[in-house]
Parts: C-alpha cells; sequence; structure tokens
C-alpha cells in the first residue's frame, strides 16, 4: 500500500495492484485470514497517519485526539496491534479515521475558496453586462440604485438574461432678476422666465444574447415619458425611447447597432462637464438638433457602426432618419409616440465622429479628442430666401476636447480630479437659425474625500444666430441681438445610492431668441434638480 498526500493537503491510500484483486479467502485458511488483519490494520495505521499531517492545526485544538499527534508511528501500531479483534472496533476505528479525513478537507477546501462576503469579491459585477451597450453617456449601474438588488429580483432577472434601468429626473428653473417680464406660461420666450417645472421619467430593459454567443448581443428597449409647465421645453409626451439590437464583430474591432435610436447619446457627448443642454443652462445641443440628430423623446430609425483601431482611437458613423428640419418640438409634436416611421419634410441623416478616448487609470488622465460632421438631405427652410419652397440641404460641424488636468487620488480612484473642455460648432447661417456655438467648461469630479463621487462644474458658453435670422427681424422693427453669452455653476450632489440633487445658477446675456424687449435682455436662472 502507498499513502499520498496531494496539493491541497488531503491524503488518500492506495492499496497495490494484486492485493485489491485477491479473492476473501483461500485455502491457506486462518493464516490468510489473520495476514489480511494484519494489512488492514497497516491500513488503519496510515491512514491515520497521513490524515493527522493534513489536519493537525484542526487537531491541537482537540483534547481527544492528541495522542495521534504526539506518540510515535511504533506506538500507535504496536497498541493497535494489541487492541481486540473484533468487527465493531475495527468500524469504529475507520470512521474516526474518515472523520479525521473529511475535517481535514472540508478545511483545507474552505481556505482555498474565496467567501462570498469578501471585499474583493463585487456583489454588483455579474450585472455588468447587463448595462446598455454602446452609448457615450453612461447611465449609473446597479450599485448606484435605490432598489440595488433587494430581495434579490435583480438577480433572478440576470438569470434569465434580464437587466433594467429607470429613473426620474425632476428639474425646477426660475429668473430671480426682478422685472423679468413676468408673463403667463403661454406667452413665456424662455426657460425660467417664469417658473418652470419638468419632470421627465424613463425606463429602459436590456436583454442578453452573448448567451447563445452573439458576441457582446444585446437588445434594448426603452420608454421615457415627460411633462413640461412651458410646452416649447418639451412638449408633453410618453412613448419610446429606443428599440435597439447591439452586437460586435472582430474582437470587439467593429460595433453595430441598428434600431430606433437616440444619436444625442452617442455622439458628441453634449453630456460632459455638468452642462445637459439647452434645458436649464444653454444650447449646447441646438446645433446637433437642427442638424437632425435625435434625442430620448425623438428616437429615430437608423444604423450605427463603430470602428475601434486599438484601444483609444475610434471612428464612429450612423445613417439614420433625420428629426424634423423644424426642430426637436415639431418632431415630438408630429411623432408624440415615437413610433412613426417618417414625419413631413425629413430625409437622411449621415453623420461621422472621429477620435480619441483614453480612459483614467493610475499615472494616465482622461482625455477624449473628437470632431464630427453631419450631412442632412431633409427638406429646410431658406433663411436667406424664405419665400421659396423647402428644398435645401444641410450640414453641420463640430470639434470637442475634454482633459484630466489633475488627478486628485491616481492610486485608488483615478477618475477624481480637476478636467477642462471646450466645444466649438458651427451650421451654415442660411439655414440654420444656431449658426456658430462656442464653450468652455471647468468641472471637478470628486472635489472632496468625504465627497468622492460629487461633482462641481463651471460652463460659458457663446451661441451666435444665424445673420439671416437677425437681418429679417431687424427689417420688421424687432429688437435684436446677435449673439447670447452665458455663464453658469453647478453643484451635483450624490446622496445616497441612486440619489442625485443639482443645485446651479446661471447668468444669461439675452436668454430669448433673436428679438428681445428691455426687461427679457439678461436672466440669472436659479435651477434645482432630483435624480
Amino acid at each position: 500500500m502507498r499513502v499520498e498526500i496531494n496539493s491541497t493537503g488531503v491524503a488518500s491510500a492506495h492499496l497495490p495492484q494484486n492485493d485489491q484483486m485477491k479473492p476473501p479467502y483461500s485455502a491457506a485458511g486462518s493464516g490468510f485470514c489473520f495476514r489480511r488483519a494484519r494489512k488492514q490494520k497497516g491500513l488503519v495505521i496510515a491512514l491515520a497517519l497521513a490524515t493527522s499531517i493534513a489536519a493537525s492545526p484542526a487537531l491541537a485544538q482537540n483534547a481527544n485526539m492528541s495522542n495521534l499527534t504526539t506518540d510515535t508511528p511504533d506506538e500507535v501500531a504496536k497498541r493497535t496491534i494489541q487492541k481486540k479483534e473484533d468487527p465493531l472496533a475495527k468500524r469504529t476505528e475507520m470512521r474516526a479515521v474518515a472523520a479525521i479525513a473529511s475535517s481535514a478537507l472540508a478545511r483545507t477546501t474552505s481556505l482555498s475558496k474565496p467567501r462570498s462576503d469578501s471585499p474583493d469579491v463585487d456583489p454588483f459585477a455579474k450585472f455588468e453586462n447587463l448595462r446598455e451597450k454602446g452609448t457615450v453617456l453612461t447611465v449609473p449601474g446597479p450599485a448606484d440604485t435605490i432598489d440595488q438588488d433587494k430581495g434579490g429580483v435583480r438577480s433572478a432577472l440576470a438569470e434569465v438574461g434580464i437587466g433594467y434601468v429607470g429613473w426620474t429626473q425632476n428639474t425646477f428653473v426660475n429668473n430671480l432678476l426682478p422685472n423679468a417680464a413676468k408673463s403667463t406660461i403661454a406667452n413665456q420666450l424662455y426657460n425660467g422666465q417664469n417658473p418652470t417645472f419638468n419632470t421627465v421619467n424613463a425606463m429602459m430593459v436590456t436583454y442578453d444574447l452573448s448567451r447563445f454567443g452573439v458576441p457582446d448581443g444585446q437588445i434594448i428597449v426603452g420608454t421615457e415619458q415627460q411633462w413640461w409647465t412651458w410646452n416649447p421645453g418639451g412638449p408633453d409626451r410618453i412613448g419610446l425611447a429606443t428599440f435597439a439590437f447591439y452586437q460586435t464583430f472582430f474582437d470587439r474591432k467593429l460595433e453595430f447597432k441598428i434600431g430606433y435610436l437616440r444619436n444625442s447619446y452617442e455622439f458628441a457627448g453634449i453630456w460632459v462637464g455638468g452642462n445637459a443642454g439647452a434645458n436649464v443652462f444653454g444650447p449646447s445641443g441646438n446645433i446637433l438638433y437642427q442638424g437632425g440628430i435625435g434625442n430620448n423623446a425623438a428616437p429615430t430609425p437608423g444604423i450605427i457602426l463603430k470602428f475601434n483601431a486599438g484601444d483609444q482611437l475610434y471612428s464612429k458613423a450612423s445613417l439614420q432618419r433625420s428629426i424634423s428640419p423644424d426642430g426637436v418640438f415639431t418632431e415630438v409634436t408630429q411623432n408624440p409616440t415615437g413610433l412613426t416611421w417618417s414625419t413631413p419634410n425629413t430625409g437622411v441623416l449621415l453623420l461621422d465622429e472621429v477620435g480619441y478616448q483614453n480612459k483614467a487609470a493610475r499615472g494616465s488622465p482622461d482625455t477624449w479628442l473628437r470632431a464630427g460632421a453631419g450631412f442632412n438631405n431633409s427638406n429646410y427652410t431658406n433663411l436667406e430666401y424664405p419665400k421659396q419652397p423647402r428644398a435645401d440641404e444641410n450640414s453641420f460641424y463640430y470639434v470637442a476636447a475634454d482633459r484630466q488636468v489633475w488627478q486628485t487620488n491616481a492610486d485608488s480612484s483615478p477618475s477624481r480630479g480637476i478636467y477642462g473642455g471646450f466645444s466649438v460648432m458651427y451650421a451654415p447661417p442660411d439655414l440654420n437659425k444656431v449658426s456658430q456655438y462656442y464653450e468652455l467648461r471647468l468641472y471637478v469630479k470628486g472635489p472632496f474625500d468625504w465627497r468622492p463621487s460629487d461633482q462641481i462644474s463651471v460652463v460659458a458658453t457663446d451661441t451666435a444666430w444665424s445673420k439671416y435670422s437677425v437681418e429679417s427681424a431687424l427689417a420688421a422693427g424687432n429688437l435684436v441681438h446677435w449673439e447670447s453669452k452665458a455663464i453658469s455653476g453647478t453643484y451635483t450632489a450624490h446622496l445616497a445610492p441612486g440619489i442625485y440633487a443639482n443645485i446651479g445658477l446661471s447668468y444669461i446675456d439675452n436668454p430669448t431668441s433673436v428679438t428681445y424687449t428691455p426687461k427679457t435682455g439678461h436672466a440669472l436662472n436659479f435651477s434645482a434638480s432630483t435624480t
């Protein structure tokens, strides 16, 4: 017989092949029985010795087993031979050895396996593959939600490949300056002229197709509901937000998405730095929306292809049905559910963006450079010759950059730090009311050690109006301005998992469109929102 101790410290005994094959009885009679009894007792001794080696830390705490670790092998063998050879004694002895071996195996196994409640094990990592893929706007993950995995509901859905996220954003804006030409809501000219409130609520569900062998495969379905006290800010609607299929090819070098898309979440990155677009602080997305890009309230059918040249360089192109050339408000009014295949005067928007993106890591700051161009064959009104029939094609161009200039905690949280960025956008003035847009931004992620997930941002913007729109309004005898400037500051506090509060103050020189009155020349908008 031989005794082996494997890599986990568990002993096992092996009988020689000839011993295993011998019959239980031979002509040798009692002599054979005696030899067989001695061999069985030898097996017991060997197993006891081997398992005592493997289990010695546990046995040291058990006084009843002390003789197995203090007696010499000869003493153990002598005491075993002297015992009465009855079946009950042998069975008892074998059970004791089996118990020791089982205890040693269980202890060794428990030491080699990580505990599920270990701080090194992320209980939310299993949901990562169920988050929406392909967008540049990253929605907080399940760990940063109110419900997290309470009651195991999220885990139960994940087992069958389903992920979800829902959110509600509620915003209040009001001009604090006196004599701001307060009017009825119906005659309101800009967001915040009167106390303005809106709520946006959405629900996104994903289904994992990688479980069926589709590389990174995912189906995304989303709905959105919004309500405004100032209708031009919306308008009110409930309908589709997205319905798309996503997958990758060639080891993620090529990403593919098709369906009803909201391309403001896919291109340009207008959401970085705390500037969430025209609804609160400034018209950062106006040129893109004029050019035909859809958003959460106005998804349109389309295809996206993204080619990744390494880990940082990429080229992303989209072919989609344009939203209305008259803007988001008209598109939502004509198609509130988002399901209509086409609306009046719409054509096809071709958009391409090239960029370099490096995520923050220790000693490597976050960097995102991008430039894009869009071409739209929808029927636009020519602002230079407004009486002519619609027939003109449109275009727009943009360049943007964001750079982390200082990492405040590079070791444990490299994304924390100070960032700077800018955006420049242009659209032909004969087809677009907003012709030029400039933005400078400075923002801090995790400004304080005790507030590591808060954010502070300061954003300055300059919006230049189409010279044809200005000249037309001037000819009609209106007070006009050529541009609108604004500077805003916001603080976003992460109050609890899934709960954010945002407080902001924005000074706007000429908050209305091209025309204004003396009392609407300036605004100091206070905003508060919860998400």
